[in-house]
């Protein structure tokens, strides 16, 4: 295709088709076609992207431009923007905003990036306890011009800032205009601290089916709030890196297609690195029997099908482990809760799988070999597969609790991680069945 084929071609390109084509495009195909969108198509796909995406357009953008589009960012926004930045680059970028925009961003910018005083607006809808509420409505709708966040929630506060009572709009257009504030709003407000964990706050959210939540410091006044959108980026974001750890990688920090092939490298070698290690010491402990392998050829041949058992059963426990623990459901207190259940599950799951084993195995030798040789076989891999089936459960299911005890993140706890650990183990269970069951015999 000629340049001047591509160029018409992306002229043609409407805000929806270029947002679809945006993951394929390199920079300059992305300013150039973002640059010939009619301005409300241009709008909608920069207010639509990613703040790393936003931060990267803005760089390549004239000066004039990126102060245009910065402007049309909320303060929690720009300030998500802006921590995608260099250092050295973030004083220009907020110079392209104006006074009060400057200093909300500068406020935010003051606290951790997965805080709550990272997530918040300090744009709110505010009224005072002694307003009427024919007055309080007329503020509000004074306020509405300046960029609310929202005005679902209109939060009251004393003459230090602090928050007394929070009062919906519903709830006050309905009240009787000589009413104060003070008599209608309620004053049982669920609020977050400045510094609580973004994961924790999207639990609140949760809990309690909120739209906003007001955020506090200390002393108990408020700085902003939370809004449900944020929230919204929070949960999949942090699903994204549970889904990435438990697949047996480090969180990425960029979209798959984004990210650079170094980086993509550096984040799955160190695991696979581990999981190959550890399958070398399957090779060890094969090794160990090998006299027994020696003696009894056949036992070699179901090793896949009782390692892979043992491994599944580990890896479906412990996902749903980390799970639970990630939405609240689970906390360090219920790991013997989780034991027990396990305990239960497991060695039901193993008895399953063993009736299904004893069946196959005692059938797959057939007429030439001896009816008792073909049982103890059976009896052999039905018995190993109910205490590895039963040993994988336990490992994948206490391993997170494990961890999280030791302060680390419980999705560490990769699904491929148990996996190699209750193969290693487990063949050690079924050597150890074999040469119980099966001494005197073919051992």
């Amino acid at each position: 295709m000629s340049a001047s084929e591509a160029e018409a071609r992306m002229e043609s390109l409407s805000g929806e088709e270029l947002a679809d084509a945006w993951p394929f495009l390199d920079a300059a195909e992305r300013v150039e076609g973002f640059r010939l969108l009619a301005t409300d198509e241009a709008e909608d796909l920069f207010l639509g992207l990613e703040a790393r995406e936003q931060a990267t357009l803005l760089r390549a953008l004239p000066r004039g431009e990126r102060q245009l589009w910065v402007r049309q960012l909320a303060p929690d926004d720009a300030a998500d923007v802006v921590q995608e930045t260099e250092q050295e680059e973030r004083s220009a970028l907020l110079g392209l905003l104006d006074a009060e925009a400057r200093r909300e961003v500068t406020a935010l910018l003051a606290y951790a990036e997965d805080a709550a005083g990272g997530l918040m607006s300090p744009r709110y809808a505010r009224l005072r306890p002694e307003m009427r509420v024919d007055e309080a409505i007329s503020y509000l709708r004074r306020q509405a011009r300046t960029n609310l966040e929202t005005i679902y929630y209109i939060y009251v506060l004393d003459g230090e800032q602090r928050l007394i009572g929070v009062i919906s709009f519903r709830e006050l257009f309905a009240a009787l205009p000589e009413k104060t504030v003070r008599e209608v709003m309620q004053t049982d407000v669920v609020t977050v601290p400045d510094d609580m964990d973004q994961e924790a706050v999207s639990e609140v959210f949760a809990e309690w089916d909120l739209m906003a939540v007001p955020v506090v410091d200390s002393e108990g006044r408020i700085k902003g709030i939370v809004t449900i959108d944020d929230i919204v980026d929070v949960v999949r974001e942090e699903a994204t890196e549970d889904i990435q750890k438990i697949g047996g990688t480090q969180a990425l920090d960029a979209p798959y297609l984004e990210a650079g092939l170094v980086e993509m490298v550096r984040k799955r070698v160190f695991w696979l690195a581990v999981l190959f290690l550890g399958s070398l010491l399957t090779a060890t402990v094969i090794g160990y029997y090998q006299e027994a392998l020696a003696n009894a050829v056949v036992l070699a041949l179901f090793i896949p099908l009782i390692i892979s058992s043992g491994g599944n059963s580990g890896s479906q426990a412990t996902t749903l482990v980390i799970r639970a623990m990630a939405i609240g459901e689970l906390r360090l207190r219920d790991w013997w809760r989780v034991l027990l259940k396990e305990v239960v599950s497991g060695l039901a799951l193993g008895m399953i799988l063993g009736g299904i084993g004893f069946v196959r195995v005692w059938l797959w030798p057939g007429a030439e070999t001896p009816v008792a040789q073909a049982a103890g076989i059976a009896l052999t891999v039905a018995t190993s597969l109910v205490g590895i089936v039963l040993w994988g459960s336990l490992v994948g299911a206490m391993l997170p609790f494990l961890l999280s005890r030791l302060g680390f993140d419980p999705a560490s706890a990769s699904a491929p991680f148990v996996a190699t650990i209750v193969d290693v183990t487990g063949l050690v269970i079924y050597f150890s069945v074999a040469a119980v069951l099966l001494r005197g015999g073919l051992i």
